[in-house]
């Protein structure tokens, strides 16, 4: 293309050359220099070439004198690259002390903003956040988004989201590109602003900030944390609105909003989105939570918890479940059963310690002692002790594997 462009300014000038040259040759013209009581003359057309020479020898000679120093900033040039390329290459490596020495030389000339940047980097990396500030800030104003992009880096991962979301705000760094659009939203998160980070995915997906198993995963998180940040009951409903039919299902999400309503005194859509949730896809984490709501409609769970049991008897989280719910009735032995049965299907160390509330609550502290021993047991990933109890729904038996 170059080649092609200049090939087309030198016929253009050719021609013009020419044009001129022949209009010259119809008419030379007539020329009177005097000058002290000498007289010259001559004709427009040698005039015109004289001119021509006389820059050309202007031109050679300034080209003469400039050639030292062309030469010496070609070569400055050429060692800030080396610098530049040495520095990136030591900063890929892990040597951040020599990265961080090579890359402030190569600021001094060139490619200024990747260099201090790239130091920055280096200097987090060595843990001296302080330095990594310092070189942020020596970017200048031209390259303001650069130098935004970089302070919301150092603060996020100094946990300073206030911080960062003030560095993405410069007016000389807007429009955000994609990478600072991606920090303001985790900026907005971190802040416990999650709705607003929500409403950047539509952005974040338009512009490909992010691949799109990493903004699915934001879009669950953001979507969990908003309702578990809504204020009142009416922007719970909102909020929840305008989940995706398909996140509705997702366990964190419903946990997140199931909490939040039960908290808000919302009762009916604490239960009602954990048993449409389970009906449409199996969690066991959901279903013990289903048992955790602090909210009444015990009869009404325990006969949700009883359906899903018919379909699913081996799950410890249900048996979980109705054992709380029998504890709620005060139906201390079937609690008891229940938590034998979930035991022996594997539950973890919530069902132990629900044993040994219950032995606690009627007065077992022995018993109460060895559940409460084995659910700590099973947090270290312990052995736990046999535990023989006497319950109708085991005869008197030992549990197996206790």
């Amino acid at each position: 293309m170059n080649l092609f462009r200049n090939l087309l300014v030198w016929i253009l000038l050719a021609i013009i050359g020419a044009l001129a040259w022949h209009l010259l040759a119809q008419d030379p013209g007539y020329v009177l220099v005097r000058y002290r009581g000498w007289d010259y003359t001559t004709n427009l057309l040698w005039v015109s070439v004289a001119v021509l020479a006389g820059l050309f020898v202007l031109w050679l000679l300034w080209s003469l004198i400039a050639l030292p120093m062309r030469a010496w900033r070609h070569r400055r040039e050429r060692q800030s690259r080396e610098r530049l390329g040495s520095g990136l290459e030591a900063l890929h490596q892990g040597h951040y002390a020599r990265a961080e020495k090579l890359l402030p030389q190569a600021a001094e000339d060139s490619d200024a903003a990747v260099a201090r940047l790239a130091a920055a980097r280096a200097a987090t990396a060595r843990g001296d956040h302080a330095a990594a500030r310092s070189h942020l800030d020596a970017i200048d104003s031209g390259h303001a988004l650069t130098r935004a992009i970089g302070r919301a880096e150092l603060a996020l991962a100094e946990d300073r989201p206030t911080d960062a979301l003030v560095a993405l705000d410069d007016p000389n760094a807007q429009p955000l590109s994609p990478r600072g659009l991606a920090l303001r939203a985790d900026a907005y998160a971190a802040s416990r602003r999650a709705a607003d980070a929500y409403a950047l995915l539509g952005a974040l997906r338009q512009q490909q900030a992010l691949p799109e198993g990493a903004l699915a995963q934001r879009e669950r998180v953001w979507a969990a944390q908003a309702l578990a940040e809504a204020g009142d009951a009416n922007a719970l409903a909102d909020r929840w609105e305008s989940v995706p039919k398909g996140l509705r299902s997702e366990p964190e999400v419903v946990a997140a909003y199931a909490d939040r309503a039960a908290a808000l005194g919302w009762d009916d859509a604490a239960t009602s989105s954990i048993e449409h949730a389970l009906d449409t896809r199996w969690d066991e984490d959901l279903a013990a939570r289903y048992g955790r709501l602090p909210v009444a409609r015990v009869e009404h769970r325990e006969a949700a918890a009883q359906r899903w049991l018919q379909q699913r008897p081996g799950s410890p989280a249900l048996l979980l479940t109705l054992a709380r719910m029998a504890r709620a009735r005060g139906d201390w032995l079937q609690a008891e059963d229940h938590l034998q049965r979930a035991i022996a299907q594997g539950a973890g160390p919530e069902a132990w310690e629900e044993l040994g509330d219950g032995h606690a609550a009627t007065g077992d502290d022995t018993t109460a002692r060895i559940a409460y021993a084995n659910a700590l047991r099973m947090q270290r990933g312990e052995p736990v002790t046999p535990l023989t109890n006497r319950s109708p729904g085991l005869g008197g038996e030992r549990l197996e594997g206790l």
